[in-house]
């Protein structure tokens, strides 16, 4: 027979009470003892009754996670870290995909789907700051991402301008001063990409280095495939340049590919650094040197934050807005002592 709540409260020597703050991550209670009720979990191999935790709560025991992209590694490697946030305290994630696409996540913000879940994660592409009004719904809501702030729900997000402005003082520091941006928005100030750029441009001046328009490349999305056209454009262009700041690692994966194959050592003609720190960068070559921006931090927070507004346990608390810590993971791409053999035809 499956292990019921009097079994694990049996076994961890507590009341049914306990098991059941532990099991819903109230706050308040003491970690051994917190410990031994979950060791009973493991031990009995016991599973909450969603159904029956849905009638008794008038909660499902489930929350949704909206992303644009799943076939972007950032979003894929979020969710995966948004899922084991949830699975610590025992709730369920039920995963969306809108594509970016701005009436799509709208439609999803009102979508009949809400009632499956008990609040929302939302990271939205195609929406922006005027769209921030539409983020006043009747549940708990955490906002993730750049398109919109000062809105009216909670927002975990990351320090896009910091970051970006020491992944450009990591470049100048060794020297480089024609720093090639990859991945720019046209006229973008809000948002990842005109974020990123203001870092740039920040530590550009911090060291009384000239802007240079030339070394922008734009694009639209952010996948290896625009990184590589970028590229190829940009060397086509004629444009002098000794470093890559590109604003996302699978834009630097793509370039770097290109520069490789145009004769360009990494990183003695050409030092690359990306943003995200995604688990492939550790197996290209050379490794990329990239910005760990928080994402196990963002997941985790987020989660806790939504949890907690569930619960009921802010009460009237404001809006808060939570950024992540970031840092500079360096490898091989801007490291000196890596320096790669020479390809040149």
């Amino acid at each position: 027979m499956a292990a019921t709540l009097h079994d694990v409260a049996r076994v961890a020597d507590v009341s049914i009470k306990t098991v059941s703050n532990v099991i819903n991550d109230y706050p308040h209670i003491r970690p051994a003892t917190k410990q031994r009720v979950l060791d009973a979990i493991e031990q009995l191999g016991y599973t909450p009754n969603l159904s029956a935790r849905s009638l008794r709560s008038g909660r499902t025991g489930v929350i949704g996670l909206a992303l644009p992209e799943l076939s972007l590694s950032y979003f894929a490697e979020l969710a995966d870290s948004v899922i084991k946030a949830a699975d610590r305290r025992g709730v369920t994630v039920l995963i969306e995909q809108t594509g970016g696409d701005r009436r799509r996540e709208i439609e999803l913000l009102s979508s009949p789907r809400r009632q499956l879940t008990d609040g929302l994660l939302f990271s939205p592409l195609g929406m922006d700051n005027a769209d921030g009004g539409l983020l006043d719904v009747g549940y708990p809501l955490v906002l993730l991402g750049e398109r919109i702030f000062d809105g009216p729900t909670d927002h975990v997000t990351m320090e896009n301008v910091e970051a970006a402005r020491a992944a450009t003082e990591h470049l100048l520091a060794s020297g480089r001063t024609r720093i090639a941006v990859v991945g720019a928005h046209e006229g973008e100030i809000i948002g990842s990409a005109g974020l990123r750029l203001r870092g740039y441009r920040e530590a550009l001046d911090a060291a009384g280095v000239p802007f240079d328009p030339a070394l922008l490349a734009y694009t639209t999305t952010w996948h290896r495939s625009n990184g590589a056209t970028a590229m190829r454009e940009f060397l086509a262009s004629g444009v002098q340049f000794d470093a890559v700041f590109a604003l996302n690692d699978t834009l630097a994966l793509g370039a770097m590919r290109v520069l490789q194959e145009a004769g360009y050592r990494i990183p003695g003609d050409v030092a690359v650094i990306g943003f995200d720190n995604l688990d492939e960068t550790q197996y290209s070559l050379p490794t990329l040197t990239t910005i760990d921006p928080g994402r196990d931090e963002i997941a985790d927070t987020a989660v806790r934050v939504l949890l907690e507004r569930i619960a009921g346990n802010t009460g009237a608390t404001a809006p808060r807005e939570i950024h992540a810590r970031f840092r500079v993971v360096e490898r091989e791409s801007t490291s000196p002592e890596a320096a790669q053999p020479d390809i040149r035809r």
